[in-house]
């Protein structure tokens, strides 16, 4: 299939590498203007001058930063269909409760979870006026399970961005918005690499509780994320939308 987006216009946080990059390449594939919000100034006007879009440079814990990022889409296409606000950090010093100090903790909820209100504060409006919208929220399978390999900010973080996806998927879905959490399993992405090179031992022991035995591929995860944007999902809203290789599911693991 093709023309999925078709005629319609998608704003990307974090769409320089990874999923976003992923998903950015895919809406525009599918005939969405994508525009990508991001601080990689060094690749991201490339980025978007590939896929015949635009580049904001856009710090996603600044209210004006983003307010200007969704003006940006709105003025240069007309309308804002999709929002997938998918920037994220994981860095090593949020671990253990016991060692994780208030300023790491703060700084993950600033990127991971306050943007996130910040992005659907800017984009509803929009939306509210078209009478249509989908509104795509990168949280976690960690939202939804325990681990004993903390990352404590981090899994508070995505555990917020879900109970606000759906919050908001059930407030606005009579005014022809979904709000959908996506929820990914690890994938192999730059964050999950640089996380994992520095302690192997957690890497391996986080895979082994994977049924199908890998990490996910950002393609795979991008296929979730424009499903949920496309008009085939037009009866989805405040769900929480698992993409996990089956860990959610599994009680133990095959051998």
């Amino acid at each position: 299939m093709s023309g999925r987006l078709e005629g319609k216009t998608a704003v990307i946080t974090g769409g320089c590498s990874g999923i976003g990059l992923a998903t950015a390449r895919k809406f525009a594939a599918q005939g969405a203007k994508v525009v990508i919000g991001d601080l990689d100034d060094a690749r991201g006007p490339g980025i978007a001058d590939e896929l015949g879009g635009l580049y904001v440079h856009t710090n996603v814990t600044n209210a004006d930063e983003v307010n200007a990022l969704f003006k940006a889409a709105n003025e240069a296409y007309g309308t804002v269909d999709i929002a997938f606000n998918n920037a994220g950090i994981s860095p090593p010093d949020d671990d253990s409760i016991l060692t994780t100090s208030l300023e790491a903790w703060q700084r993950v909820q600033d990127v991971n979870l306050t943007s996130v209100y910040l992005c659907c504060k800017a984009a509803l409006p929009y939306m509210i006026e078209q009478g249509s919208g989908s509104i795509i929220n990168t949280a976690s399978f960690v939202a939804v399970m325990g681990a004993a390999t903390s990352q404590i900010s981090y899994t508070a973080s995505k555990g917020g961005v879900l109970a606000m996806s759906r919050e908001l998927g059930v407030q606005f879905a009579r005014q022809g918005i979904r709000v959908n959490a996506l929820c990914p399993g690890p994938v192999n992405t730059p964050l999950l690499q640089e996380l994992f090179a520095k302690d192997p031992e957690r890497a391996a022991r986080r895979l082994v509780h994977i049924p199908v035995g890998r990490f996910a591929e950002p393609d795979e995860i991008a296929n979730a994320v424009l499903f949920l944007a496309s008009d085939e999902s037009t009866f989805i809203t405040a769900s929480t939308f698992l993409v996990d290789g089956g860990i959610s599911g599994a009680y133990v693991t095959p051998n």
